[in-house]
């Protein structure tokens, strides 16, 4: 209960005042990836000289207030000591939720042995986001990966069988919507059903696919979708989706419904709560608002591992003055949605 309370207190301080400290952690732990997508550039890079477990427990151990960590990559589940991250991180923050993505691409006995090893620490939630854009010739095309489909199923399957043993354990297909599949998801829905007969559209997380210099790379690639598509089929989505009690749900109900807003206006509903509430850092130290704003405030290896150094510059406080102004990309995918959601309930009462 008290990662809960932890959470919750720093939600609604959010709410009221500027927070000193952020409670959420975006960070990318790898840039290596076997996929090959076509709305991405992350599986071109080389990455070199990312940050060691040695690093991470050092930044783990003086930045000790994150309640709420998501892992990225690249494919997280190729660095061999995810499971001691995770560890470092159980050990010296209040953590209440952990998320994480996977391509399915790694072996999934692997994926297994790491997940119950992670679930087995006590963190309260466990989310995991099986990516998949598309029935099974869509998605292997837009991945790059003959049988991806097949083994997003099976990982999906796989989640299903584990959560039997796991009450922490929350799992959903992540769909991106972009000019690649633009249209496609009730088809996607039907398909998927045929080999997953429970499925529900609550099964699926939605992001609308953006365009980032510092995370994705991918500002030259022309596949934003028709806005009117989108809204659309966004809203059939949200027709379809069954009521579900608890923060999640919640948190994503919201989501989904501003998702709408801002694919018709390209404008973000409320206002961002980056390089406050939370921020991003890469696999290399380096520390951003957000994966969509290109604006490096510093590295963690040059300011001893401690946040503190960094998060009280002048540059720092000048982008928050710029955030406030609304002189920000606009963006509004979960990585950074979700605590501008939490963070402005008091203007929804």
């Amino acid at each position: 209960m008290k990662e809960f309370f932890g959470l919750a207190s720093n939600i609604i301080k959010s709410n009221f005042t500027e927070l000193k400290k952020p409670y959420k952690l975006n960070f990318a732990v790898t840039y290596h990836c076997q996929s090959r997508c076509a709305m991405c550039n992350i599986w071109k890079t080389k990455p070199t000289n990312e940050l060691s477990i040695e690093e991470i427990v050092e930044f783990a151990r003086k930045n000790p207030y994150f309640n709420w960590i998501e892992l990225t990559g690249g494919e997280i589940f190729l660095r061999s000591d995810l499971v001691d991250i995770v560890r470092v991180f159980r050990k010296y923050s209040n953590l209440y939720l952990l998320t994480m993505p996977t391509n399915s691409l790694c072996s999934h006995e692997l994926v297994k042995t790491e997940l119950k090893d992670m679930l087995k620490l006590g963190i309260p939630k466990i989310a995991v986001t099986v990516s998949l854009d598309g029935y099974k010739e869509l998605h292997d095309s837009i991945r790059g990966i003959p049988g991806n489909y097949e083994k997003a199923i099976n990982m999906f399957r796989m989640l299903t069988e584990l959560k039997k043993e796991f009450k922490n354990l929350y799992f959903v297909f992540g769909y991106t919507m972009s000019k690649l599949n633009e249209g496609k998801f009730i088809e996607t829905f039907e398909k998927v059903k045929k080999d997953i007969p429970k499925l529900k559209f609550n099964d699926f997380h939605i992001n609308v696919v953006q365009m980032s210099d510092n995370y994705y790379g991918n500002s030259d690639n022309n596949i934003i979708p028709n806005k009117e598509i989108v809204a659309g089929e966004l809203r059939e989505i949200i027709k379809n989706r069954e009521k579900e009690f608890g923060v999640i749900p919640s948190i994503e109900n919201t989501f989904l419904k501003n998702l709408i807003k801002y694919a018709e206006t390209g404008k973000i509903p409320f206002r961002s709560r980056s390089l406050e509430a939370s921020f991003f850092l890469d696999s290399y130290g380096n520390v951003f608002p957000s994966i969509m704003w290109n604006e490096k405030i510093g590295n963690i290896r040059e300011c001893g591992y401690s946040l503190d150094v960094l998060w009280n510059t002048e540059s720092a406080k000048k982008i928050r003055d710029r955030i406030k102004k609304g002189d920000e990309p606009m963006q509004w995918t979960s990585c950074e949605a979700y605590q501008s959601i939490v963070g402005n309930m008091k203007s929804m009462i």
